[in-house]
């Protein structure tokens, strides 16, 4: 029948995209490795040096995850031609649906484990810390940052990714000033990254009674989560630690006593701040490993004056410097400066449907990387 012979040719033309995706995962590499790992692991004397025993077991986890990931989908595509192929025989109509739907999830499926072959950056596979800064502008641009920070979350949850705020300091009137939530998933690291900036809002502000066009800004800083067995050198009088009233949404602990943690290095400025543990003593533990994860990024760019090098180019959260506009009037429309993909249904993408603008980056950059990206 043609509509399943169709199936059969679109299938058949992934066979060759299938075999190039097996060929840049380094799949033979990385099944040896994971073998060699195991033997590792299976040694008599392997518990002996704990740290190192963790970190074999956790590359072994996520090499592990990679070629799970190629598997399942190579098994997807044969049961879907298999599928296919049987409804084309028996010219049974009643399988189309099903064989339609199998092999749009495969295409789908596919298309994103390219991209993470693209995401190749030591600490891409980590979780990610976020941080929202409202800019200039008082509750509109505070405002703006709280829609954002509700749009990565709602990113987040599409991608079954778990969500955890660390500090939230709310805004004036509405809103918030400052933010940062941990965002638990493999590869959060390696596609929130691009996000990190200035983001630009237009729209009819509600905080103004004559209805009058408004622009705000608000930045997002991106860092990735550090294992706590990575050794990061802190010294205690290189510190100066604050502790305050908790503020903002959260639990009974709230607002009792002076729980919250404020941490600022003093030698390149980094501030990192936790409210939302239960004790003093856990948002001191949770500011800390912010603050490793900042350091260790500078140290290993072997820059540690520069706290741009682990920040990115710190531009003013203003005109000029934004690399995504969020356009609610005169019409609707949110374009990424750096890449030019564009979305019009600015409704979605403040639910979360960012996936379009992360993969144009992602895109962007591999081709760049080859010498062709203009």
């Amino acid at each position: 029948m043609l509509q399943f012979e169709e199936l059969m040719l679109t299938l058949r033309n992934m066979a060759p995209d299938l075999d190039d995706l097996k060929e840049a995962l380094g799949y033979d590499k990385l099944t040896q490795e994971v073998a060699e790992l195991e033997k590792q692991a299976a040694a008599p004397d392997f518990w002996d040096d704990m740290e190192n025993s963790q970190k074999v077991l956790r590359k072994t986890s996520a090499l592990k995850s990679k070629l799970g990931a190629f598997d399942a989908l190579y098994t997807k595509y044969e049961d879907a031609m298999t599928l296919v192929e049987l409804g084309n025989e028996e010219g049974e109509l009643e399988l189309l649906d099903e064989a339609t739907a199998e092999v749009e999830a495969i295409r789908k499926t596919l298309e994103e484990l390219r991209l993470t072959t693209l995401l190749t950056g030591e600490y891409d596979a980590n979780n990610a810390i976020l941080t929202f800064h409202a800019g200039a502008g008082g509750t509109e641009a505070q405002d703006w940052a709280e829609m954002l920070y509700r749009m990565y979350i709602r990113w987040s949850e599409r991608h079954g990714f778990k969500v955890k705020t660390i500090d939230y300091l709310d805004g004036d009137e509405a809103g918030l000033k400052s933010a940062s939530i941990l965002i638990e998933g493999t590869n959060a690291y390696g596609y929130l990254k691009c996000e990190m900036g200035v983001h630009r809002l237009v729209r009819i502000s509600p905080f103004d009674s004559s209805g009058r066009r408004h622009t705000s800004f608000a930045s997002l800083e991106v860092m990735p989560e550090i294992a706590d067995d990575v050794e990061v050198e802190i010294r205690p009088e290189d510190l100066h630690i604050d502790t305050y009233r908790s503020s903002g949404a959260g639990g009974q602990h709230i607002n009792k006593t002076d729980s919250a943690v404020r941490i600022t290095h003093i030698p390149t400025g980094i501030v990192c701040a936790c409210q939302n543990e239960r004790s003093q003593v856990q948002n001191k533990a949770m500011a800390m490993k912010m603050l490793k994860s900042k350091l260790m990024e500078i140290k290993e760019r072997e820059n540690l004056e520069k706290i741009e090098d682990i920040k990115g180019v710190q531009k003013e959260i203003a005109w000029g410097s934004q690399i995504r506009s969020y356009v609610f009037m005169p019409y609707t429309l949110a374009k990424d400066h750096r890449t030019g993909y564009e979305m019009g249904n600015i409704n979605a993408v403040m639910d979360g449907d960012l996936d379009g603008f992360i993969n144009a980056y992602l895109k962007a950059q591999s081709l760049n990387a080859l010498g062709s990206f203009e």
